[in-house]
């Protein structure tokens, strides 16, 4: 899940000119992220660090394609 949430979030953020796109793996990068997070503090994961680095990079990545969003609307 933790790897999941950061190839989400990275591919959120580095494409967040297609909106769209951005904000729906945003949005499951923060949902991997933190089903990671409680996997690893259960034990059953060891990567908790790519769960947090997915939930940062899934959550800017979903923040960039709302505020292209505004740009395109208020512009």
């Amino acid at each position: 899940m933790g790897t999941a949430a950061l190839v989400c979030g990275i591919v959120s953020a580095v494409g967040f000119c297609l909106w769209p796109l951005a904000i729906v793996l945003g949005v499951l990068a923060v949902i991997f992220g933190a089903t990671g997070r409680v996997k690893a503090a259960r034990g059953e994961a060891t990567n908790p660090g790519h769960a947090l680095a997915g939930i940062i990079c899934g959550a800017a990545g979903a923040l960039m394609g709302v505020g292209v969003i505004l740009a395109l609307v208020l512009g």
